[in-house]
């Protein structure tokens, strides 16, 4: 089992940036692919971002592809979201994730959460 904690959501103007983090527990981190997803109200859980265990291999859906980027440090258990140019449509609360499966791209694929960190782009 590993414990999540996002961090570093905020208030942005439209074509700005953020860097989100999360913080996980337990020592088996470097073990799992993580995440990240967001939730817009009303909406469904969208896919956001993959990072491989080993950091080599990353995945990223049309809608942020060259705008959002997916790090991972293992010796400090933390993932990063870079986002930049920034839009109002990003605007969601932002979750991290952890999954045993090989390249998961869905909620399903996923066993542990954070609690989520909201963004709000402004226009």
């Amino acid at each position: 089992q590993v414990q999540l904690v996002e961090s570093g959501g905020g208030l942005v103007q439209a074509g700005g940036s953020l860097r989100l983090s999360c913080a996980a527990s337990g020592r088996t981190f470097s073990s799992y692919v993580m995440g990240w997803f967001r939730q817009a109200p009303g909406k469904e859980r969208e896919f956001v971002a993959a990072i491989s265990s080993n950091g080599g291999s990353t995945y990223y859906p049309s809608s942020v592809k060259g705008r959002f980027t997916i790090s991972r440090d293992n010796a400090k258990n933390t993932v990063y979201l870079q986002m930049n140019s920034l839009k109002p449509e990003d605007t969601a609360v932002y979750y991290c994730a952890a999954s045993v499966a090989t390249v998961p791209t869905t909620p399903y694929e996923y066993r542990n959460w954070g609690q989520g960190t909201r963004v709000t782009v402004s226009s």
